[in-house]
């Protein structure tokens, strides 16, 4: 049986593959928090409203893992998403996610990415 770390990667590329946030939703706790950048969410609606918020972003999104590391409640992913924005500009980005588990739930996920690779083209040349 997998680990976390390996189930959640699944269960991310599901989500990204189909549009469906229900792949990751179902591995939230009732009580979880999930942060990122720029927002923060509670509970199972808030783990929706977190991946459908992800997912609202991209034309086409995939992330691959390049470390997968788990200990006893604890996994962090290492990881580069490759897609297309809405607005149609390429995305390329890094960044990291840690979760806190107990068995199969999930009750704290927090990532940190290269939020700058966000800006677009006209942006980035005025920065």
């Amino acid at each position: 049986m997998p680990g976390m770390a390996q189930t959640f990667a699944d269960s991310l590329q599901r989500t990204e593959e189909t549009g469906d946030p229900d792949h990751l939703v179902r591995l939230f706790a009732e009580d979880s928090e999930l942060h990122n950048l720029a927002i923060a969410h509670h509970g199972l609606d808030g783990a929706r409203r977190f991946w459908e918020t992800y997912l609202a972003q991209f034309e086409t999104i995939r992330s691959e893992f390049s470390h997968l590391i788990e200990a006893e409640g604890q996994a962090a992913l290492v990881w580069t998403s490759k897609g297309i924005l809405k607005d149609g500009h390429p995305i390329n980005y890094r960044g990291v996610s840690v979760i806190e588990f107990d068995g199969d739930k999930v009750h704290r996920f927090e990532t940190v990415y290269d939020s700058a690779a966000f800006l677009t083209q006209e942006a980035r040349k005025e920065g």
